[in-house]
């Protein structure tokens, strides 16, 4: 590295120990470790937490937290019922003008007094880091000075991306920073004239140990469960995944309990009532310690860019079951040999009995799922491929 020089500003639109959401945990950690290798960061970010309400939260200006200097700026938290209509056109795959979609995010959550701030300050730094695309902070702060910026992009296969409104932000910033060959080869089709970019991975923690049997007797679990861990929502499968369940336990009889970590409602169907277990959000020893007490970690979400929690299982040496329609998971999967897909409610039960019917090859299969994360997502080797990237695509001062 040439001397770690020059500021480097990461830019969610929320930022905190508690938000739950991968990609605002992976731009904190990667900023610390940077702090750590000697580099000048700043945390550009909102007085916002909950991103459905975009409440003002927090107080404004600068803190720090945590050993990190934070800046934080209000929200104007929109909500438009001309936006809502938008979204749902979107949604359903209509095409709107591109009017209408710059009226669709600038009806959403702004942080004008953020935008100003970058207008008036953009060369205080070498590099702006910003996450993730869809947000209006990312859409139009990284439009400020482009030169510095890039995108830790998060990019899924949804509606959104394929808004004409991002071609800029896709073609014209510094560089993007994918955490899969999936997440790039999408980007790749949806913008052909894209900024310079690199797969870099994503950073995983490795525990130094886990204690299984402690978290069954804390949260008084018995017998083999099923862990799902993040943002209880319906686009994250969440909902879908619940009404599979309780139909395949009709069917069969389900013989696994399911226990879930995060925010949102869990909302289960009355045939499983008694049967899901809400931990609540954990801190990151206890997370672990679900990780490893579990008979396997489920994920159902088609939208995911990386899917940190498929990695964390896999360290605690815990099977993974994943939806085949995310791309990246699916990739994940074939790769280490250390997962089973579904495409549907079929294959999940399949996938379920094999954990039920083969626990000895359930637990080797998750073996190599360890392995896989030592060898290509230690945070080490992905602040290595982060440094190199911002090195090459900025200017130092």
């Amino acid at each position: 590295m040439s001397g770690r020089r020059g500021k480097l500003g990461f830019v969610p639109a929320r930022y905190g120990d508690k938000i739950v959401g991968g990609a605002e945990i992976v731009l904190r950690q990667m900023a610390f470790g940077l702090q750590e290798r000697g580099w000048d960061v700043e945390i550009l970010t909102t007085t916002a937490l909950d991103h459905h309400g975009w409440a003002n939260e927090l107080p404004a200006g600068l803190q720090d937290e945590g050993g990190m200097a934070v800046r934080r700026f209000e929200v104007d938290p929109g909500g438009s019922p001309e936006r809502g209509d938008l979204e749902r056109r979107i949604l359903h795959g209509e095409r709107l003008t591109i009017t209408e979609q710059q009226r669709w995010m600038n009806g959403g959550m702004r942080s004008p007094q953020l935008y100003h701030h970058l207008l008036d300050h953009a060369d205080d730094y070498r590099a702006l880091v910003f996450t993730p695309y869809p947000f209006w902070v990312t859409y139009a702060c990284s439009q400020v000075a482009p030169s510095k910026s890039v995108l830790w992009t998060c990019l899924h296969d949804e509606p959104y991306a394929y808004l004409d409104l991002f071609q800029p932000v896709f073609s014209g910033v510094a560089g993007h920073l994918f955490q899969s060959a999936p997440e790039q080869d999408l980007a790749e089709r949806i913008a052909p004239s894209l900024a310079p970019h690199a797969v870099v991975g994503c950073g995983v923690e490795v525990p130094e140990r886990y204690d299984a049997e402690g978290f069954r007797e804390r949260y008084g679990i018995e017998g083999p469960f099923l862990l799902y861990a993040g943002r209880r929502e319906g686009a994250k499968g969440w909902d879908d995944l619940l009404t599979s369940l309780a139909d395949i336990d009709e069917r069969r009889g389900l013989p696994f309990s399911v226990v879930t970590m995060g925010a949102g409602e869990v909302r289960p169907p009355e045939r499983l009532r008694g049967r899901v277990v809400d931990v609540g959000f954990l801190p990151d020893d206890e997370r672990d310690n679900a990780f490893a007490a579990a008979t396997a970690y489920i994920q159902p979400s088609r939208f995911e860019a990386f899917s940190r929690t498929i990695m964390e299982a896999w360290l605690a040496g815990t099977p993974v079951i994943g939806n085949a329609g995310s791309e990246v998971v699916a990739w994940h999967c074939e790769r280490s040999g250390a997962g089973l897909t579904y495409d549907d409610a079929y294959e999940l039960e399949q996938c379920l009995a094999f954990l039920a019917d083969a626990p000895d090859e359930a637990a080797a299969m998750a073996a190599s799922g360890r392995a896989y994360v030592l060898d290509n997502y230690r945070w080490d080797l992905v602040l290595d491929r982060v440094e190199e990237r911002i090195e090459e695509w900025t200017v130092a001062p």
